[in-house]
């Protein structure tokens, strides 16, 4: 059976109370301050960055070269769903230390890449892989107008 020392040891740490020591007011007071230091320059460069086209990705590497396999994901989507390059562009975190952590605070989404589509944040490569899969980004892309035209059939060549 138990020991006393085992039974007694149980015991102590069942009736222990729990305290989650992440929810203390010192860290909690400093978690914000540390998770809002958003500058208005950062800020203000992420507004103008968003606004450059339609779709717009922030991602580690560039869309010819990925430098990570969730960027890479996110570029084959836009392609599969036929996105107008004309429409299209995307800014290396990786280049710029600012941009990588600012764009997390903006969008209050914590991984990259990032999808912003007519100024508005999307998601990130699994929202993008869910959204591609239930039609949904397809149906997005197509109400936003960023798609490449499709050719009409009287215009095939000989």
């Amino acid at each position: 059976m138990f020991s006393r020392t085992a039974l007694s040891a149980a015991t102590t740490h069942a009736l222990r109370p729990r305290i989650n020591p992440f929810l203390s007011p010192r860290f909690t007071s400093l978690h914000q301050q540390t998770s809002r230091l958003l500058s208005n320059e950062v800020r203000t460069a992420i507004d103008k960055a968003v606004a450059t086209a339609p779709i717009v990705l922030f991602m580690k590497g560039t869309p010819e070269m990925p430098q990570c396999g969730f960027s890479r994901a996110s570029i084959q989507i836009l392609g599969l769903q036929g996105v107008n390059p004309e429409k299209f562009t995307a800014f290396n975190v990786l280049e710029d230390p600012e941009l990588r952590q600012g764009i997390k605070e903006y969008s209050d989404w914590p991984t990259i890449p990032q999808l912003y589509v007519d100024k508005e944040f999307i998601g990130g490569t699994d929202i993008l892989m869910s959204m591609h899969q239930d039609g949904s980004l397809a149906k997005l892309l197509e109400e936003k107008g960023v798609l490449v035209p499709a050719e009409s059939e009287g215009e095939s060549s000989p």
